[in-house]
C-alpha cells in the first residue's frame, strides 16, 4: 500500500473536506482519505490500480490541486 500526505491550499471549510474525501475515495484502489480543514493537509492511502498521478489529476479536476 502506498500513502502520501500533502497540502491542499484551497481547503477553506467543511464542505471542501467532504468533497475531497468523497471524490478521491471513489477512485478504484483508494483505501482511505482524510482531509483536515485546520492544517489543509490530506492523507491518502491506496493500492493498485490507483496511482498518485490518478489522485493528483482528480484533485486538479475538482479544483483542489495539491501544493506539492
Amino acid at each position: 500500500m502506498e500513502a502520501k500526505t500533502f497540502v491542499v491550499p484551497n481547503i477553506s471549510c467543511g464542505h471542501c473536506v467532504h468533497t475531497i474525501e468523497n471524490e478521491v475515495s471513489d477512485i478504484n484502489g483508494v483505501k482511505t482519505v482524510k482531509a483536515d480543514q485546520e492544517t489543509k493537509q490530506v492523507t491518502v492511502q491506496w493500492d493498485a490500480p490507483a496511482s498518485w498521478e490518478d489522485i493528483k489529476k482528480l484533485l486538479v479536476e475538482i479544483d483542489y490541486p495539491p501544493a506539492n
